[in-house]
């Protein structure tokens, strides 16, 4: 079993348990040499600005053959839902992992709920519809019996986020498959040369509803639990940027 923490950056990462490895990303200078790096062997590092935490993923596919793999964040893991314990003792530990799937496919972290709009339009407001539209173009051409799927998780107003799971190793190599297939021929047809930076982030931004896409398609049984997030978070200016994205972007 290994649990990927991805990271791009120094930080103090929670002491958890010889599953968890850390994972640096992008071509930065090595943080330490322990961990393990997205551009060793088979590897799409060079991408990583914009598939973000994919190009951990596209390694662990392409290099790794433990019976279980997962992806977290250097800040954000799966965890349990004990509120009374301090966060870095309600990460998910090895048992609990095995216990979990046991009775699941995939474990995945809590659904985060929009309310007031869909999946769609959330994107729409936040990024560029085109992205959308081309992956939409895309599944259609390759993977056709995926679309009810799609237009389910778009039409949606709440769903899995930050490319988070663990599941067993041939689930995980199916999906990366899929994945990455639909993703590299969205890439050849997208220019995104105009994006700002934040919105080159759009085949990270894609494969995180792919993956709903994916569990809904299979009927997989999944398990979800809480993220812990070790940072504090700032509600009121994630609020606000909601709201300015909802009133004030435009895009095409």
């Amino acid at each position: 079993m290994k649990i990927l923490i991805v990271l791009h950056k120094s930080y103090s990462l929670p002491v958890i348990s010889p599953v968890y490895q850390p994972i640096q990303v992008g071509d930065l200078k090595t943080i330490d040499q322990s961990y393990y790096r997205d551009n060793t062997g088979d590897n799409i590092s060079v991408k990583n600005k914009t598939f973000c935490e994919l190009t951990a993923l596209y390694w662990a596919w392409k290099n790794m053959n433990t019976d279980i793999l997962g992806l977290c964040h250097y800040r954000r893991y799966l965890g349990n839902g004990c509120v009374w314990k301090k966060k870095q003792e309600r990460l998910l530990k090895e048992q609990d992992i095995t216990s979990l799937l046991r009775s699941s496919d995939i474990i995945l972290p809590r659904k985060r709920h929009y309310w007031i709009e869909t999946r769609e339009s959330q994107y729409v407001h936040a990024h560029h519809a085109k992205d959308l539209q081309v992956t939409e173009m895309v599944l259609q051409e390759k993977y056709p019996s995926f679309l009810p799927a799609w237009r389910h998780t778009l039409a949606s107003r709440s769903g899995h986020i930050c490319n988070m799971f663990i599941t067993r190793h041939e689930l995980f190599s199916e999906y990366c498959s899929w994945l990455f297939d639909i993703l590299f021929e969205v890439e050849k047809r997208l220019d995104i040369s105009s994006y700002s930076e934040n919105d080159q982030r759009v085949f990270g931004f894609l494969g995180e509803r792919l993956l709903d896409v994916w569990v809904e398609t299979k009927q997989l049984r999944y398990v979800e639990t809480p993220v812990i997030n070790l940072e504090k978070q700032k509600w009121i200016k994630k609020g606000a940027l909601f709201i300015q994205r909802k009133f004030h972007k435009t895009n095409g």
